[in-house]
């Protein structure tokens, strides 16, 4: 089974910073303490060292599990902790079985907080997709974070069981998720369920259900709502579409403008380097590929 990546940003953390500052006594977070998260949040997201935040996310981690142990009814808490998990696993973790423990614990939290948001959804996977899209229809644009975070969960989810068909199964069931924040706020996170909507329509062939044509749309539409800054749609824009349909010129055009921006952006800046370090290892192979 052919193992796919879907764009794991480690920019799903949002919520994990204000989480940090949450005590063990505290519900509420007051203002001066929310511009403090989206500071620390921005650190991250800004930052141009991948090896750093790699080496210090794992006592973040600790820390997650800590307070959620402590404080389980608190869902800003089990959010973040499942969101920095899964960003984590997807975007560092090489060994196969940690990667699918984790992901599956990120899983089992994004599926607590989105059945708090509505009883209903407390089991999305064993919902029929016409009963699953009905009742997202009724999420509004204060969930969608909520919507969002589960998405990119999930889909981390089916990228670590990718060997296994119940998993790709799932696949309409985030590509549903992923529309509702594209109909409630295309523009949320810069176009990013474009980009997670390009990835699902473009990592299967043709043949086994893929749509090259509908993974463009998104893929542009992303790389607009970005203003271009948004290297990973080029990307993946490249090695999903561009190889699917082999199109050699479009594929390096693509990675050599990735490589030739500058990656420093808001909130994409961490991102945007990983992006460029993938870009030239697609660019090395692209001989061998065409």
């Amino acid at each position: 089974m052919r193992v796919f990546r879907f764009p794991r940003r480690l920019l799903l953390v949002g919520s994990v910073s204000a989480a940090l500052l949450i005590s063990s006594c505290t519900v509420i977070i007051e203002k001066k303490a929310q511009q403090l998260a989206h500071d620390f949040s921005s650190t991250i997201l800004e930052s141009d060292d991948p090896v750093t935040i790699e080496q210090g996310i794992p006592s973040y981690l600790l820390l997650l599990d800590v307070l959620v142990k402590n404080n389980p009814e608190q869902m800003a808490l089990r959010q973040a902790d499942a969101s920095l998990t899964s960003a984590y696993a997807g975007s560092f973790v090489k060994d196969a079985i940690r990667n699918k423990n984790l992901n599956n614990k990120a899983l089992h939290d994004a599926f607590i907080v989105l059945c708090q948001q509505d009883k209903r959804l407390c089991k999305p996977r064993e919902l029929a997709l016409d009963d699953l899209q009905l009742l997202l229809k009724s999420m509004t644009i204060k969930q969608i974070p909520v919507l969002y975070m589960t998405g990119s969960v999930w889909a981390g989810w089916i990228q670590a069981n990718s060997d296994d068909w119940n998993a790709i199964a799932d696949m309409p069931r985030v590509e549903a998720l992923m529309k509702r924040v594209m109909e409630l706020d295309e523009g949320y996170q810069q176009g990013a369920a474009h980009l997670y909507l390009g990835v699902l329509a473009t990592v299967l062939t043709p043949a086994l259900g893929g749509r090259p044509d509908v993974g463009k749309q998104h893929f542009e539409r992303a790389i607009t709502l970005s203003n271009g800054r948004n290297l990973m749609a080029k990307l993946y824009y490249a090695k999903n579409y561009a190889r699917g349909v082999f199109d050699r010129d479009l594929h390096d055009r693509l990675l050599h403008e990735v490589l030739a921006a500058d990656a420093h952006a808001d909130d994409l800046t961490l991102s945007n380097i990983m992006a460029q370090q993938q870009a030239k290892e697609l660019l090395q192979s692209a001989d061998d590929y065409f």
